[in-house]
């Protein structure tokens, strides 16, 4: 049985429980909660392996939710998965851009919910290959996760990390956005390639002396990235 705890964040008692018991019975470890505050509170003591986050909650809000576990060191890294009951591009792309790993929008099935939790956390523990990789100001922990700049650490969400990550281990080759989106999210996100645009935007301001003129990485217009290669 797995050992991943999952803290599940949502006022609507039957959703909880839907959830809770389908973690559940595939072998998660679950925490509840019905509000923002005791959420963030939570999340701060006991450091779950994903946080499911309704965004309409009272109190404090998923998107403000959101914004203080990123805040946080010592959690800022816990992949988040939005639920939201609403379904516009700009809802969404908020949660993105506040550092949101993903989300999925009610009604959602049972069986889609239970594939994306198992899709963040299997790349969450995945062993990467290369371990440490170093150019210019950049240095990046990929067994640890860590990345510093300066000798300075870089918070990064886990999307941010694994779609730096694809980009690195394929420096110099142009990487097209429904290709990272295929392999960082792992699902068919189909048309929605705003999605990788607003994690490379989050990814040039957190890494680049200037996002505008990134030195890391390029824009291939109409295409996609690619990491600057120093060969």
């Amino acid at each position: 049985m797995s050992e991943e705890r999952i803290l599940v964040v949502d006022d609507e008692e039957h959703i909880v429980e839907l959830i809770k018991f389908n973690l559940e019975n595939s072998g998660y470890k679950v925490l509840t909660c019905g509000n923002g505050v005791d959420a963030v509170k939570l999340a701060k003591v006991q450091k779950p392996e994903l946080i499911l986050l309704d965004i309409m909650l009272p109190g404090m809000d998923g998107y403000d939710v959101c914004k203080e576990i990123r805040r946080d060191v010592e959690i800022a890294s816990t992949p988040i998965i939005m639920l939201t009951a609403k379904s516009e591009e700009l809802d969404k792309i908020l949660g993105l851009e506040l550092g949101a790993d993903d989300y999925i929008t009610k009604p959602f099935s049972v069986r889609e919910l239970l594939a994306r939790v198992k899709a963040v956390l299997r790349r969450r523990n995945a062993s990467p290959i290369e371990k440490l990789y170093k150019f210019s100001d950049l240095a990046i922990d990929f067994e640890k996760h860590d990345v510093t700049r300066d000798g300075k650490k870089v918070e990064l969400t886990l999307k941010e990390f694994e779609l730096l990550e694809i980009l690195i281990k394929n420096k110099g080759r142009v990487m097209t956005r429904d290709f990272l989106l295929d392999k960082i999210w792992g699902y068919e996100y189909i048309g929605e390639t705003r999605t990788v645009d607003v994690h490379i935007r989050h990814l040039r301001q957190k890494l680049e002396k200037d996002d505008k003129n990134p030195q890391y990485i390029e824009t291939i217009r109409g295409i996609g990235y690619r990491f600057i290669s120093e060969e």
